[in-house]
């Protein structure tokens, strides 16, 4: 194993990480994955002084050593780990993908994606080595070890199998989606190298959401996939999009407010009084309420309502919170135990589904054609 002693170490195994996907092959823009310039990405401080919690009014942590509790130092670098996990695993997710991209617009989306979300892992990286010292680094270092291939990712979502286009799409519309609200939530951050980190990450992330959403409503538009399949890859990954919210009741959520680590998705636009006790619940609803909007738009592109997509209920197939280990249908239904694990198998991809994915994929027409422009 590699010991990782300081940044240009970490940047040495973040290279040996990228070959080991057999990215080093692989090309951007005519550069090789190993080649293009990752850099470290600031935006301009928005606020100055602590927005919310405890320390409320006083200025923004610019380091370490200005945080005056251990714990909120803790918590800190918790959350920075969660974040870059989260990155580093999409790529390993999605990596297989890029064999069987539909047209050259889609290899180059699905590649912008990986190159933005290995850039997020190498900012979140970057403050781990920068402000946490050997511990820092040890975590950066643990961020390039756990794979999703293995199961070995934080978060459920990021051990999930991105297997084809229609996953990828819908991943990138619904988890990406996640993704915008957890960057959102630590733009106001006490910690100023954080709350920095955010404008650049949003920027790209905002890609990313299109290129889910533009991919199903071109595939709605195309006619080649029957709406009751993407229905069953929605009711794949909605849940697991919830789940990442965390648990209700949360109390690393509480304190994470308290101590001004991390605001509500909307702490800059709402008056409303801060429920401490259900942090997670509420911006798990907004998310909800967002992506509900989402689908019914893409409803619009199908002509008959008795086929069109929808959210999965809240209480469907969770893992985490309330509802975690309960057997719910799509639509909110409670059911027997003894029925559930055949119910959850029809409702979610099936082998006869990928098995006629893998067919319609190899049609020229089965996603509504776009013209690649990188200008």
């Amino acid at each position: 194993m590699r010991r990782v002693h300081n940044w240009d170490d970490w940047i040495d195994y973040f290279r040996f990480w990228q070959e080991s996907l057999g990215l080093a092959s692989k090309e951007f823009q005519g550069t090789p994955f190993t080649k293009i310039s990752f850099e470290e990405k600031f935006g301009p401080p928005e606020v100055e002084i602590i927005e919310f919690g405890h320390y409320k009014g006083q200025r923004k942590w610019p380091t370490l050593m200005h945080i005056p509790d251990q714990r909120v130092r803790d918590a800190l670098l918790n959350l920075i780990v969660y974040q870059g996990d989260t990155e580093f695993a999409s790529v390993e997710q999605q990596r297989n993908l890029l064999e069987t991209s539909p047209s050259d617009y889609d290899l180059f989306s699905i590649m912008r994606v990986m190159m933005e979300e290995m850039r997020h892992g190498w900012q979140m990286s970057y403050l781990l080595c920068e402000h946490f010292g050997d511990e820092g680094r040890r975590e950066a270092q643990k961020l390039l070890e756990r794979t999703a291939q293995e199961g070995q990712r934080l978060l459920g979502s990021f051990n999930e199998i991105v297997d084809n286009w229609l996953d990828f799409f819908t991943y990138t519309q619904f988890i990406d989606r996640d993704g915008k609200f957890q960057l959102k939530m630590l733009s106001t951050s006490a910690f100023h190298p954080l709350a920095r980190s955010m404008g650049p990450m949003l920027k790209e992330e905002s890609f990313h959401l299109g290129t889910g959403n533009n991919g199903l409503l071109r595939i709605i538009r195309a006619g080649k996939i029957p709406p009751e399949i993407m229905q069953r890859y929605f009711n794949k990954w909605v849940p697991t999009a919830f789940d990442l919210f965390g648990t209700d009741n949360s109390s690393s959520a509480h304190w994470a407010y308290v101590w001004g680590l991390k605001g509500r998705f909307d702490e800059r636009e709402t008056d409303m009084n801060v429920d401490v006790a259900h942090l997670n619940e509420t911006s798990r609803e907004l998310y909800r309420q967002e992506v509900s909007r989402l689908v019914e738009r893409l409803n619009r592109a199908i002509a008959n309502p008795d086929r069109h997509l929808r959210v999965p209920d809240l209480k469907f197939n969770r893992h985490i919170g309330a509802y975690a280990g309960q057997c719910f249908t799509v639509t909110g239904e409670e059911m027997s135990e003894a029925a559930y694990p055949a119910y959850l198998a029809s409702v979610t991809p099936t082998d006869e589904d990928r098995e006629y994915l893998r067919g319609v994929f190899k049609e020229p027409d089965w996603i509504e054609a776009r013209n690649l422009d990188v200008n």
